[in-house]
């Protein structure tokens, strides 16, 4: 489909593409829920939208459903899973397209799951990917700036989000509920919609609460609920997906052992372990503030990192930006390859080098020398934090070339080798 899609674009003037656009996505949107008998009528649907901590937020509440005994199916941008069933998300995109979710709708309510958790995209919302889907419920983690330059500015990113929201409230099914981050400016717009239930959450809800390095704790109806895993922004997406467990019926009691339970989430702040003096963590963030909130989950520890930008071509405004965080918290920073697509890489690497001022990096193009690299550096009690990709398959190249790829993977590789040197 890619490939006919590059050729389509060469043949048709761009003005008449994107014309046609609309009509081509709501047409497929259409035929998929035709194709599949609009299998979202026969089961809860869950979506989760904002700019960050979407994925997590549904690791937590599958996690949560599944201790409270309820048989879950998810469409994230770390895998697909239905029932026990689980594969990687090797699509290169956070909301498939239109027939592939529908189709794992169906697949879902054959298998005879309760919930269908579905993280939703404000370029899948442009697109129709959630067209004839009816929720039963939305969270809304939070907005800032991103992807800009696709949507034209963040008011029509903004209002991309928010159409799901109203799709949320178009949606059919009963006693609908919106659960939004009140700790976020943009919340009230989506608490505006017309449910029956809305659920704001705040950090000032679960005080006392505690995060550093080693994990997070909390408060949340009188009780204390912990997690190993690292950073408050966890605390929020926790906090999310409690709320909306209790909403359908989940007790307390499983909705602590479900986050407890949550020891790792692939590609957000992933932690290998592979026996090293030091820490590694592989995480996803692509944005200034992921990157602050990433560093400064690492409680000051001296930090190696290794970043790019976003994909070639896109929010470039942001790469400045981008170099000014690691300047800010790094020790040593790598600059290296990410998704250039047709965009030199070097052009990419250069744009986030003008907003370090006050260290010097190092600029490796070759990623898997980039990851050598920071190993060779590394001392007792240091940090490396990569991030960028998290559990994306591929790193994106000119002419549509996909070099497969893994973070985690590679570091594992390195340190595997590092330990075979000493013995």
């Amino acid at each position: 489909m890619d490939s006919i899609l590059r050729i389509v674009k060469k043949i048709i003037p761009k003005s008449i593409f994107r014309l046609l656009q609309p009509a081509y996505h709501y047409g497929m949107a259409l035929i998929g829920a035709l194709r599949y008998g609009f299998p979202s009528k026969k089961i809860i649907v869950i979506g989760v939208t904002g700019t960050k901590g979407k994925s997590s937020t549904t690791e937590f509440l599958n996690a949560i459903l599944e201790v409270g005994g309820k048989k879950t199916a998810m469409v994230n941008g770390i895998r697909f899973k239905i029932g026990e069933r689980s594969i990687p998300n090797r699509f290169k995109m956070t909301m498939p397209g239109r027939m592939f979710i529908q189709k794992k709708l169906y697949e879902a309510v054959r298998a005879k799951c309760e919930y269908f958790i579905l993280e939703i995209t404000s370029e899948g919302a442009k697109q129709f990917r959630n067209k004839f889907i009816d929720l039963n419920a939305l969270i809304f983690t939070n907005l800032s700036p991103e992807h800009i330059e696709s949507h034209g500015s963040y008011e029509k990113y903004r209002e991309a989000k928010l159409s799901i929201a109203r799709a949320l409230e178009k949606s059919p099914k009963k006693n609908k509920v919106i659960i939004a981050n009140s700790d976020d400016k943009e919340s009230e717009k989506f608490l505006k919609i017309k449910v029956e239930k809305k659920i704001s959450y705040s950090l000032k809800d679960v005080e006392p609460y505690y995060s550093d390095a080693t994990g997070f704790s909390f408060t949340f109806d009188g009780e204390k609920i912990r997690s190993s895993l690292p950073g408050t922004f966890n605390i929020y997406n926790a906090l999310a997906a409690a709320l909306c467990a209790k909403n359908f019926g989940v007790s307390v009691k499983n909705i602590t052992e479900g986050i407890k339970n949550m020891e790792k989430i692939r590609g957000r702040m992933e932690k290998i372990k592979e026996g090293q003096p030091f820490e590694i963590y592989v995480d996803y963030a692509h944005t200034a503030d992921s990157l602050k909130q990433a560093y400064e989950s690492l409680g000051g520890k001296n930090l190696i990192c290794i970043l790019g930008s976003t994909g070639g071509g896109r929010d470039k405004w942001k790469r400045p930006e981008m170099g000014a965080m690691a300047d800010k918290y790094c020790s040593r920073i790598i600059l290296t390859n990410e998704d250039p697509y047709d965009e030199d890489p070097k052009t990419i690497i250069n744009d986030v080098k003008r907003g370090i001022k006050n260290k010097t990096p190092e600029i490796i193009i070759n990623r898997r020398e980039a990851i050598q690299k920071a190993i060779s550096l590394a001392k007792a009690g240091d940090a490396i934090i990569i991030t960028g990709k998290g559990t994306d398959p591929y790193i994106m190249e000119a002419n549509g070339k996909k070099t497969p790829w893994d973070d985690a993977e590679v570091v594992k590789e390195n340190l595997r080798i590092l330990a075979q040197k000493k013995i």
